[in-house]
């Protein structure tokens, strides 16, 4: 992408602001999942008796859980001047993974081969990206 500087490349807070604006799309998405499974299940407060209910809460919960800590891991690294491509490569890779979480969980598929990928890649993102974040603040 060029920027608005005069052809430049993205920088690392660009970066992190794409992929920020990223993760606002599939917030919403989850959240509009979770109405729309409230509405039909006809639960009003919680999670009721229902089980549909109760997996799309866990979606968006398991989100909400990883996904605000990693992108401000992200921007760190990109305030510590980090490669904008490893900025990319940690991303793209933690979006692609929350994806496939959130489709294989959403699915009813709870113990899916989409379920593991999505959360062990998950995790490996968090690990590299709070290694990133320390190697880059001590060196």
């Amino acid at each position: 992408k060029k920027n608005k500087n005069g052809g430049n490349p993205m920088t690392g807070i660009e970066a992190v602001v794409l992929y920020a604006g990223l993760f606002v799309v599939l917030f919403l998405g989850l959240k509009l999942n979770a109405g729309r499974v409230r509405a039909s299940e006809k639960v009003n407060f919680g999670e009721g008796t229902s089980d549909p209910m109760r997996q799309a809460m866990r979606v968006q919960g398991n989100a909400v859980e990883d996904v605000p800590i990693t992108l401000l891991g992200l921007y760190g690294l990109a305030a510590m001047s980090a490669p904008v491509m490893l900025i990319h490569i940690l991303g793209a890779g933690f979006l692609v993974f929350r994806l496939a979480h959130a489709f294989a969980l959403g699915s009813g598929a709870g113990s899916g081969a989409g379920r593991i990928v999505g959360t062990l890649g998950t995790l490996v993102v968090m690990l590299v990206t709070g290694g990133a974040c320390i190697w880059f603040a001590l060196t």
